[in-house]
């Protein structure tokens, strides 16, 4: 898929107030910290699409941007931030779960996990958590680049075997760098392919 356009439609703490006009909507997200900024704004070659920001838990809101007037890349917060208080993580839980769970035209969700780290019990009970509620979704492991490519091999193993645990088969999964835009021509045509067969 080539990106022509990307533009920043709204932000929004409420689902209900997101766009209506039934374009599908691919959501990310991960752990603060993830990386989730630089990969959107490497995905659509936009170096200050998404703010990225040294300090974790900046995204507050959903944010929507309009690619190629097609789709909606949607930039939700992250969640398990624990410098939040209790009542702001609570609030980022409810505007997270409703999202997730209501948003009739979110097509897939990407959910960004470390590749650097084992897998994390926050990221593993989300991930559960999408499968209890039938949610479609891919795993997106971020900073391929930090490290070499034999422990990256055995990192995504091994977080592929901690999968299939829980889960008969595994979820669609890319390996990315927002350095080196390694997966971003996979992940793009994946999306692809699902705007085509909907």
């Amino acid at each position: 898929m080539n990106i022509k356009t990307a533009e920043f439609i709204v932000s929004n703490s409420d689902y209900r107030k997101c766009p209506q006009d039934g374009k599908p909507e691919y959501a990310f997200i991960g752990r603060s910290n993830v990386g989730k900024s630089s990969l959107i704004n490497m995905l659509t070659n936009r170096k200050g699409l998404a703010l990225t920001s040294a300090r974790p838990g900046k995204t507050m809101l959903i944010n929507h941007f309009l690619i190629n007037g097609e789709w909606y890349l949607v930039d939700l917060p992250g969640y398990g931030y624990a410098r939040r208080g209790k009542e702001s993580r609570e609030q980022l839980r409810k505007l997270i779960d409703s999202y997730v769970l209501h948003r009739e035209t979110m097509t897939s969700l990407f959910v960004l996990v470390d590749s650097r780290h084992e897998p994390q019990k926050i990221d593993m009970e989300f991930i559960e958590w999408l499968g209890e509620n039938g949610v479609p979704f891919a795993v997106v492991f971020t900073k391929a680049d930090k490290q070499g490519s034999g422990k990256l091999g055995l990192q995504v193993e091994a977080y592929k075997q901690k999968l299939l645990e829980t889960w008969e088969e595994l979820p669609p999964i890319f390996v990315t760098s927002s350095e080196t835009k390694k997966g971003r021509d996979e992940l793009l045509d994946y999306i692809e392919e699902i705007n085509k067969s909907i």
